[in-house]
């Protein structure tokens, strides 16, 4: 799972000005590595200029589809995303790590289920996989949208969206909201906020008739839509986020005012591949990530912000502290997983295996 594969590209797609979307051709020896879930994401990996960049983007296309898509928004002064929307064409090569990421909830063709789904921008990457696979998996189900957009233009996907109205009917609404772009419904004007939330709440859907709801956008969004589902009856184990990366600032460790329990240095193990890895760091300086890849070792990593998951692990043996976590829900750090490249060892010695995923 930590190793990257090189992937030609099959097509790539104008989306909207600023967003295309890339098809990868999986050969069939890597097609049951590259399987996916919906929801997830794929790590790509790049040369540029001179530079090793990963950056995380959500598959867009649904399991049953047969594809392997990502999309890929040009965001101001993205390094990676300028590149990819300049330089991705059919037939150019690119390293592709498998699929990883939990935004996703167990389907079933039994279910009889109403899913609501809150996106901004670039959030229905994987909305838009969630949306077409569940659909397609729970015949008894149905899911209400709200997209979160500047104007009509920058509606990435909005064809497929509305491609997806014709297909399912009544299973499927969708409500647009726009922040520069005037609509006839006032309600549907602005950005979505806490205060938009209740709104929509109180005059377009009952939050108590549903059973869970996906969010993906910005930090504040996300917030302010899980707080206003929770204020509406919504319980927040059923409430499912995905932050982008972009908009959680880069912070720098603070190392803490009391002093170091034990020893200054600790002894690290990580398990990758089915491989141990040993070695010698010092603690509340750097994160484990960044003493491992010091050594060598290559240990998976996209955001280095505590957002993406890439860097996901499981602690084995010692304890250790996070200065940040976007991503790991409650169940998870209750069964010992950390961000790697957010995580501070306490302890003289810890093991942290990178292949458990439960």
């Amino acid at each position: 799972m930590s190793k990257f594969y090189p992937l030609s590209v099959a097509n790539v797609r104008q989306e909207t000005r600023d967003t295309i979307v890339a098809t990868f051709a999986v050969p069939p020896s890597l097609r049951e590595r590259f399987a996916f879930t919906q929801g997830q994401h794929l790590t790509l990996r790049a040369q540029v200029n001179g530079q090793d960049l990963r950056r995380s983007y959500s598959i867009c296309s649904a399991v049953q589809d047969g594809d392997l898509r990502v999309a890929i928004k040009r965001t101001p002064g993205g390094q990676f995303s300028t590149w990819a929307n300049d330089t991705l064409k059919p037939g150019v090569s690119i390293e592709v790590m498998p699929p990883m990421g939990h935004f996703n909830l167990p389907l079933s063709a039994e279910h009889h289920k109403r899913y609501l789904g809150f996106a901004a921008g670039s959030g229905i990457t994987p909305m838009l996989s969630i949306i077409k696979t569940t659909l397609q998996a729970e015949p008894k189900s149905s899911f209400s949208l709200v997209y979160g957009n500047r104007s009509s233009a920058a509606v990435i996907f909005r064809e497929e969206l509305a491609e997806l109205k014709d297909v399912f009917g009544g299973r499927l609404n969708i409500v647009y909201v726009m922040s520069r772009e005037q609509q006839d419904i006032d309600l549907f004007n602005g950005r979505i906020t806490r205060e938009k939330c209740d709104q929509l709440f109180q005059h377009w859907v009952r939050v108590a008739d549903h059973d869970a709801a996906f969010v993906c956008g910005p930090e504040q969004m996300m917030h302010d839509v899980a707080a206003a589902l929770q204020a509406h009856g919504m319980a927040k184990e059923a409430i499912k986020v995905e932050l982008f990366a972009a908009s959680i600032p880069k912070t720098r460790h603070e190392p803490h005012a009391r002093p170091v329990v034990g020893r200054q240095d600790c002894e690290v193990t990580v398990i990758i591949d089915g491989s141990h890895r040993s070695f010698t760091m010092e603690k509340d300086k750097e994160s484990v990530l960044d003493a491992g890849l010091k050594q060598g070792i290559d240990i998976r990593y996209s955001c280095k912000g505590g957002v993406c998951s890439t860097c996901r692990c499981k602690v084995v043996e010692g304890k250790l502290e996070m200065d940040a976590n976007y991503a790991l829900e409650d169940y998870e750090i209750a069964r010992g997983f950390v961000l790697s490249c957010q995580a501070f060892p306490v302890t003289d010695r810890i093991v942290l295996d990178f292949d458990q995923d439960n």
